[in-house]
């Protein structure tokens, strides 16, 4: 029986031609689409995940304390709420790191006549203090301190990159829903041709006792068929553009981004995007039976 519903299937596909190839052709460009934007959406949001981890708010002591007063001073700013990490960093060590940053370039620093540098204490916030409102009561709280002379760090700019991953989540939603939409009244047309051509083949077998779900299965089927040759081909463009611009995009990536490489959807959502490209067939195939049997 499944053998004789799915050769049923095949045939009205072939019978669906054009209108079928097209319907196939949209629901590829929507499925591409939304993979694409989602792809862009992923890679943004691991740069959140990583910067919001690496955020840091700086806050620069007026004197270097004594060793025995750094205890006390990271205990203060470890009780303050919001405070995930407090790390000190010496007048010596802030030398030691500006050189390693200059490289070749740190004799410079030999010849100035006297540490410049202030001792600092780096706060790092939790994660639900890692937010612009979070960052600026945190900064608040730290200037009050009296060894604290200027605060420096904030969570804005990694905000706006979360707006950002959430613009192009939307915007994918948007191009794929209107794409999808076009697809599923593509494939509806396509299998109300099918039921046109069969409409005396169909007759014919109720009148010999075949139920209506036998005769109906195989437009259901076409339908999801349609989808799901759209998704594997949406996949295989989405997998090709991938490998054809991950290598030249990944150093500007880390340049601006800090990752040091573009990601690809993993197993599971590519079987859900498989599984929306048989979705959207089933429902063209369904909403046709319902037109034609109405």
């Amino acid at each position: 029986m499944l053998a004789f519903l799915v050769g049923e299937a095949m045939r009205d596909l072939r019978r669906a031609g054009r209108v079928g190839l097209s319907a196939v052709l949209l629901i590829t460009l929507s499925l591409a689409a939304l993979g694409g934007f989602w792809l862009v959406s992923l890679n943004l949001e691991r740069a959140v995940t990583q910067w919001r981890e690496r955020l840091r708010v700086v806050a620069y002591l007026r004197e270097e304390p004594r060793s025995e007063a750094v205890a006390e001073l990271l205990r203060k700013v470890q009780a303050l709420p919001g405070v995930q990490h407090v790390r000190y960093v010496s007048r010596n060590e802030a030398l030691d790191s500006l050189k390693r940053t200059l490289g070749a370039q740190s004799s410079v620093v030999d010849q100035l006549p006297r540490n410049p540098l202030p001792a600092s204490v780096e706060v790092t916030p939790d994660e639900v203090t890692a937010t612009p409102d979070g960052t600026r009561a945190l900064v608040q709280q730290l200037v009050a301190l009296p060894e604290v002379e200027e605060v420096q760090g904030g969570a804005e700019w990694v905000e706006s990159l979360a707006q950002w991953r959430r613009l192009f989540q939307l915007t994918g939603l948007g191009v794929g829903a209107v794409l999808a939409l076009a697809a599923i009244l593509t494939v509806t047309t396509a299998t109300t041709l099918v039921l046109y051509v069969r409409r005396d083949e169909m007759e014919i077998m109720r009148l010999v006792g075949a139920t209506e779900r036998v005769i109906r299965l195989p437009l259901l089927l076409q339908g999801m068929a349609q989808g799901l040759m759209g998704a594997v081909i949406a996949l295989g463009v989405l997998e090709s553009g991938y490998v054809l611009l991950a290598p030249r995009l990944e150093p500007l990536l880390k340049l601006t981004l800090g990752l040091s490489r573009a990601v690809f959807l993993s197993a599971p959502e590519m079987l859900l995007l498989l599984g929306g490209g048989a979705v959207l067939g089933a429902l063209g195939g369904v909403l046709a039976k319902g037109r034609s049997f109405a």
